[in-house]
């Protein structure tokens, strides 16, 4: 199995991450689709992970004012487990660090509790006490 993750620079990709997201947040976790698309769409960086050659992940990053969100990385059900999640981290990350005005400023994320463990590894660690968003709970992760 090849796993590739690329950066979107197409709509029909983006469309592709939006589909994985729509069944990931909006079908499987019952979040609203007003909460899961929002104003950042199109000011974030986005990332599609394909799996011999089939959409299995996204995920994204942006500018804050309290520095780099990491955000919505979702994954199909089927397909968890297999490195995927760990490939998006990789390359957002990746991607962050070769931005120069990312330079210094904080990276954070907000981590569902079943993805602590997989940021950890990145060297996230959890900021705060357990919090509820579009209830799910999270933990914020900050990269030390």
């Amino acid at each position: 199995m090849s796993l590739k993750v690329e950066k979107i620079s197409d709509p029909s990709s983006f469309q592709e991450a939006v589909k994985i997201r729509e069944q990931v947040f909006v079908i499987e976790q019952k979040v609203s689709k007003e909460d899961e698309y929002d104003q950042f769409e199109e000011s974030s960086t986005h990332f599609l992970a394909r799996m011999d050659g089939k959409p299995v992940g996204a995920a994204r990053w942006r500018y804050t004012d309290k520095g780099i969100k990491l955000e919505r990385f979702a994954v199909l059900k089927e397909f968890r487990g297999k490195g995927v999640g760990k490939s998006l981290v990789e390359a957002v990350l990746k991607d962050i660090h070769s931005d120069s005005h990312a330079e210094g400023k904080v990276k954070y994320l907000h981590a569902q509790l079943d993805a602590v463990p997989l940021y950890s590894k990145f060297g996230f660690k959890k900021v705060g006490e357990m919090f509820e968003e579009c209830s799910i709970q999270h933990f914020k992760m900050q990269l030390a």
